[in-house]
Protein backbone atom coordinates (compact mmCIF):
# COMPACT_ATOMS: atom_id res chain seq x y z
CA UNK A 1 0.00 0.00 0.00
CA UNK A 2 2.93 2.35 0.58
CA UNK A 3 3.74 2.51 -3.14
CA UNK A 4 0.16 3.61 -3.86
CA UNK A 5 0.48 6.45 -1.37
CA UNK A 6 3.84 7.53 -2.86
CA UNK A 7 2.30 7.60 -6.34
CA UNK A 8 -0.65 9.64 -5.08
CA UNK A 9 1.71 11.95 -3.18
CA UNK A 10 3.57 12.84 -6.37
CA UNK A 11 0.28 13.23 -8.24
CA UNK A 12 -1.06 15.59 -5.58
CA UNK A 13 2.23 17.52 -5.58
CA UNK A 14 1.89 17.99 -9.36
CA UNK A 15 -1.71 19.20 -8.97
CA UNK A 16 -0.60 21.53 -6.21
CA UNK A 17 2.14 23.10 -8.35
CA UNK A 18 -0.26 23.47 -11.28
CA UNK A 19 -2.84 25.14 -9.06
CA UNK A 20 -0.23 27.52 -7.74
CA UNK A 21 0.91 28.42 -11.27
CA UNK A 22 -2.67 29.25 -12.22
CA UNK A 23 -2.93 31.56 -9.21
CA UNK A 24 0.14 33.73 -9.82
CA UNK A 25 -2.03 36.73 -10.58
CA UNK A 26 -3.77 36.37 -7.23
CA UNK A 27 -0.46 36.91 -5.49
CA UNK A 28 -0.28 40.47 -6.74
CA UNK A 29 -3.58 41.44 -5.15
CA UNK A 30 -3.74 43.40 -1.95
CA UNK A 31 -4.21 40.80 0.79
CA UNK A 32 -5.56 43.45 3.15
CA UNK A 33 -8.57 43.87 0.82
CA UNK A 34 -9.48 40.24 0.30
CA UNK A 35 -8.21 38.39 3.37
CA UNK A 36 -7.61 34.66 3.90
CA UNK A 37 -10.47 32.20 4.20
CA UNK A 38 -11.22 30.44 7.48
CA UNK A 39 -13.79 27.72 8.00
CA UNK A 40 -14.67 24.05 8.35
CA UNK A 41 -13.62 21.25 5.97
CA UNK A 42 -15.56 17.98 6.15
CA UNK A 43 -15.34 14.79 4.09
CA UNK A 44 -14.95 11.02 3.94
CA UNK A 45 -12.06 8.57 3.67
CA UNK A 46 -12.21 6.98 0.22
CA UNK A 47 -9.84 4.12 1.03
CA UNK A 48 -12.30 2.25 3.25
CA UNK A 49 -15.20 1.87 0.75
CA UNK A 50 -12.65 0.86 -1.91
CA UNK A 51 -11.14 -1.70 0.46
CA UNK A 52 -14.61 -3.06 1.25
CA UNK A 53 -15.22 -3.61 -2.47
CA UNK A 54 -11.95 -5.53 -2.84
CA UNK A 55 -12.15 -7.49 0.44
CA UNK A 56 -15.38 -9.29 1.34
CA UNK A 57 -14.14 -9.79 4.91
CA UNK A 58 -13.94 -6.03 5.57
CA UNK A 59 -16.36 -3.10 5.88
CA UNK A 60 -15.73 0.42 7.12
CA UNK A 61 -16.59 4.11 6.87
CA UNK A 62 -14.66 7.13 8.17
CA UNK A 63 -15.52 10.83 8.28
CA UNK A 64 -12.79 13.48 8.40
CA UNK A 65 -12.89 17.14 9.43
CA UNK A 66 -10.60 20.04 10.19
CA UNK A 67 -11.08 23.66 11.28
CA UNK A 68 -8.57 26.41 10.58
CA UNK A 69 -7.73 28.49 13.67
CA UNK A 70 -4.56 30.31 12.53
CA UNK A 71 -2.67 30.78 9.27
CA UNK A 72 -0.85 27.44 9.73
CA UNK A 73 -2.71 25.56 12.47
CA UNK A 74 -5.82 23.37 12.13
CA UNK A 75 -7.87 21.42 14.65
CA UNK A 76 -8.55 18.01 13.08
CA UNK A 77 -10.66 14.94 13.79
CA UNK A 78 -11.59 11.57 12.29
CA UNK A 79 -14.27 9.18 13.45
CA UNK A 80 -15.54 5.95 11.96
CA UNK A 81 -16.58 2.33 12.24
CA UNK A 82 -14.88 -0.83 10.99
CA UNK A 83 -15.54 -4.58 10.90
CA UNK A 84 -13.04 -7.19 9.79
CA UNK A 85 -12.92 -10.98 9.81
CA UNK A 86 -9.42 -12.44 10.20
CA UNK A 87 -7.74 -15.74 10.97
CA UNK A 88 -4.56 -17.03 12.55
CA UNK A 89 -2.86 -19.98 10.87
CA UNK A 90 0.27 -22.05 11.31
CA UNK A 91 3.39 -20.50 9.83
CA UNK A 92 4.93 -21.81 6.59
CA UNK A 93 1.55 -23.06 5.36
CA UNK A 94 0.24 -21.86 1.96
CA UNK A 95 -3.37 -20.71 1.44
CA UNK A 96 -4.45 -24.03 -0.06
CA UNK A 97 -3.06 -26.25 2.69
CA UNK A 98 -3.20 -23.78 5.57
CA UNK A 99 -4.30 -24.93 9.00
CA UNK A 100 -6.37 -22.27 10.76
CA UNK A 101 -5.93 -22.10 14.51
CA UNK A 102 -8.86 -19.71 14.93
CA UNK A 103 -11.11 -17.37 12.98
CA UNK A 104 -12.49 -14.16 14.51
CA UNK A 105 -14.43 -10.98 13.65
CA UNK A 106 -13.63 -7.56 15.12
CA UNK A 107 -16.23 -4.79 15.04
CA UNK A 108 -16.29 -1.33 16.61
CA UNK A 109 -15.92 2.44 16.34
CA UNK A 110 -13.13 4.94 16.96
CA UNK A 111 -12.42 8.67 17.33
CA UNK A 112 -9.19 10.58 16.61
CA UNK A 113 -8.65 14.17 17.78
CA UNK A 114 -5.62 16.38 17.23
CA UNK A 115 -3.97 19.13 15.21
CA UNK A 116 -2.39 19.62 11.77
CA UNK A 117 0.37 22.12 10.99
CA UNK A 118 0.64 23.32 7.38
CA UNK A 119 4.22 23.70 6.15
CA UNK A 120 3.28 24.79 2.61
CA UNK A 121 3.50 28.47 1.58
CA UNK A 122 0.44 29.24 -0.55
CA UNK A 123 -0.04 32.07 -3.00
CA UNK A 124 -2.77 34.40 -1.85
CA UNK A 125 -6.22 32.87 -2.32
CA UNK A 126 -5.01 29.26 -2.11
CA UNK A 127 -5.43 26.85 0.80
CA UNK A 128 -3.44 23.78 -0.27
CA UNK A 129 -1.47 22.04 2.45
CA UNK A 130 1.45 19.75 3.23
CA UNK A 131 0.86 18.93 6.89
CA UNK A 132 2.47 17.29 9.87
CA UNK A 133 -0.03 16.26 12.51
CA UNK A 134 -0.75 14.32 15.66
CA UNK A 135 -3.86 12.57 16.99
CA UNK A 136 -4.92 11.07 20.29
CA UNK A 137 -7.23 8.18 19.41
CA UNK A 138 -9.53 5.76 21.17
CA UNK A 139 -11.56 2.74 20.07
CA UNK A 140 -14.40 0.73 21.61
CA UNK A 141 -15.05 -2.65 20.01
CA UNK A 142 -15.92 -6.33 20.36
CA UNK A 143 -14.40 -9.57 19.05
CA UNK A 144 -16.32 -12.67 18.07
CA UNK A 145 -14.48 -15.98 17.99
CA UNK A 146 -16.14 -17.73 15.05
CA UNK A 147 -14.33 -21.08 15.30
CA UNK A 148 -11.05 -22.53 16.51
CA UNK A 149 -9.07 -25.75 16.65
CA UNK A 150 -7.25 -27.30 19.59
CA UNK A 151 -3.50 -27.20 19.06
CA UNK A 152 -1.87 -30.55 19.90
CA UNK A 153 1.71 -31.50 19.07
CA UNK A 154 0.76 -35.17 19.30
CA UNK A 155 -0.37 -36.06 15.76
CA UNK A 156 -1.47 -39.66 16.52
CA UNK A 157 -5.23 -39.03 16.71
CA UNK A 158 -5.36 -36.20 14.15
CA UNK A 159 -2.52 -36.70 11.63
CA UNK A 160 -3.82 -34.18 9.05
CA UNK A 161 -5.43 -31.50 11.22
CA UNK A 162 -6.12 -30.40 14.77
CA UNK A 163 -9.19 -31.38 16.73
CA UNK A 164 -12.07 -28.87 16.32
CA UNK A 165 -13.01 -26.69 19.29
CA UNK A 166 -16.43 -25.34 20.17
CA UNK A 167 -19.02 -25.41 17.40
CA UNK A 168 -20.68 -22.12 18.43
CA UNK A 169 -19.27 -18.58 18.17
CA UNK A 170 -18.44 -16.58 21.29
CA UNK A 171 -18.46 -12.78 21.57
CA UNK A 172 -16.14 -10.73 23.80
CA UNK A 173 -17.46 -7.18 24.23
CA UNK A 174 -16.39 -4.09 26.18
CA UNK A 175 -12.88 -4.05 24.68
CA UNK A 176 -11.05 -0.70 24.41
CA UNK A 177 -7.74 0.72 23.20
CA UNK A 178 -6.05 4.14 23.05
CA UNK A 179 -3.04 5.25 21.02
CA UNK A 180 -1.05 8.27 19.82
CA UNK A 181 -0.78 8.80 16.08
CA UNK A 182 1.62 10.91 13.97
CA UNK A 183 0.95 11.69 10.32
CA UNK A 184 2.33 13.26 7.16
CA UNK A 185 -0.26 14.34 4.63
CA UNK A 186 -1.21 16.55 1.72
CA UNK A 187 -4.43 18.33 0.67
CA UNK A 188 -4.98 19.80 -2.81
CA UNK A 189 -7.91 21.95 -3.95
CA UNK A 190 -9.07 20.31 -7.19
CA UNK A 191 -12.11 22.53 -7.74
CA UNK A 192 -13.69 25.39 -5.84
CA UNK A 193 -13.85 24.23 -2.19
CA UNK A 194 -13.32 20.55 -3.17
CA UNK A 195 -10.15 18.97 -1.75
CA UNK A 196 -8.41 15.65 -2.33
CA UNK A 197 -6.09 14.46 0.43
CA UNK A 198 -3.86 11.60 1.49
CA UNK A 199 -1.80 10.76 4.56
CA UNK A 200 0.41 8.06 6.07
CA UNK A 201 0.32 7.43 9.82
CA UNK A 202 2.50 5.87 12.50
CA UNK A 203 0.76 4.94 15.74
CA UNK A 204 1.91 3.90 19.22
CA UNK A 205 -0.49 1.84 21.35
CA UNK A 206 -0.95 3.14 24.90
CA UNK A 207 -3.70 1.01 26.43
CA UNK A 208 -5.22 -2.25 25.21
CA UNK A 209 -7.99 -3.90 27.22
CA UNK A 210 -8.25 -7.54 26.14
CA UNK A 211 -10.48 -10.51 26.86
CA UNK A 212 -8.99 -13.25 29.05
CA UNK A 213 -9.36 -15.89 26.37
CA UNK A 214 -8.65 -13.99 23.13
CA UNK A 215 -6.02 -11.22 22.59
CA UNK A 216 -6.80 -8.12 20.52
CA UNK A 217 -5.15 -8.91 17.19
CA UNK A 218 -6.87 -6.17 15.18
CA UNK A 219 -8.27 -2.85 16.47
CA UNK A 220 -10.66 -0.56 14.53
CA UNK A 221 -8.80 2.61 13.57
CA UNK A 222 -5.43 1.17 14.59
CA UNK A 223 -5.29 -1.89 12.29
CA UNK A 224 -3.22 -5.01 13.00
CA UNK A 225 -1.64 -5.44 16.43
CA UNK A 226 1.84 -6.97 16.49
CA UNK A 227 2.83 -9.37 19.26
CA UNK A 228 6.29 -7.89 19.93
CA UNK A 229 5.62 -4.22 19.20
CA UNK A 230 3.18 -1.48 20.18
CA UNK A 231 3.65 0.34 16.87
CA UNK A 232 1.12 0.28 14.05
CA UNK A 233 0.74 1.94 10.65
CA UNK A 234 -2.09 3.20 8.49
CA UNK A 235 -3.10 5.50 5.64
CA UNK A 236 -6.09 7.31 4.19
CA UNK A 237 -7.29 8.98 0.98
CA UNK A 238 -9.96 11.61 1.53
CA UNK A 239 -12.26 13.90 -0.40
CA UNK A 240 -13.66 16.86 1.47
CA UNK A 241 -15.63 20.09 1.08
CA UNK A 242 -14.54 23.42 2.56
CA UNK A 243 -17.25 25.60 4.15
CA UNK A 244 -15.89 29.17 4.34
CA UNK A 245 -17.17 30.95 7.44
CA UNK A 246 -15.23 34.21 7.48
CA UNK A 247 -12.14 35.98 6.17
CA UNK A 248 -9.26 37.30 8.20
CA UNK A 249 -7.25 40.18 6.81
CA UNK A 250 -3.49 39.83 6.78
CA UNK A 251 -1.47 42.30 8.80
CA UNK A 252 -0.28 45.14 6.63
CA UNK A 253 3.46 45.60 6.86
CA UNK A 254 4.54 49.08 7.85
CA UNK A 255 7.67 50.81 6.63
CA UNK A 256 9.65 51.22 9.80
CA UNK A 257 12.19 53.59 8.15
CA UNK A 258 10.36 55.78 5.62
CA UNK A 259 12.55 57.51 3.07
CA UNK A 260 13.64 61.04 3.90
CA UNK A 261 12.10 63.84 1.85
Amino acid sequence: MLRYFISCFFLFSFCLSEAQSDSLQLGSRDSTSFGQRYGLRIGVDLSKPIRALLDSDYSGLEFVADYRITKKLYIAAEFGNEEKTSFEALENIDDINRVELYNYTTSGSYVKLGVDFNTYENWFGMTNAIVFGARYAGSSFSQTLNNYTIYDSNRYWNPTNFAPGSGSSEEFSGLTATWLEFLLGIKVELFANIYLGASVRLAYLFTNKEADFLPNLWIPGFNKVNDNSKFGAGYNYSISYFIPLYRKKANKKKNENPPEE
